[in-house]
């Protein structure tokens, strides 16, 4: 199941936000989204979760929490 993760501060690096992830199931990608000129990023990622129920709980659990110091928003992004 395919998550899209909006609202990352410009400094959180793929890294984090793969391993906040990965403390709700297996994780199979997660892409964070870079702007071509800085490198930083947009500010949003993607995190591809196969199993559907604990995809589902990671939305539940993350969307509109506090993450890098910013109020993330989860959700189903499509498969």
């Amino acid at each position: 199941m395919k998550i899209l993760v909006r609202n990352l501060d410009r400094d959180t690096i793929e890294h984090d936000v793969r391993k906040l992830f990965l403390g709700y199931g297996r994780v199979v990608e997660c892409t964070l989204v870079l702007d071509k000129e800085t490198g930083k990023s947009k500010g949003f990622a993607f995190v591809d979760m196969p199993n559907e129920d604990e995809a589902k709980v990671a939305i539940k659990e993350l969307n509109l929490t506090m993450f890098n110091g910013s109020k993330i928003r989860v959700k189903f992004a499509g498969h």
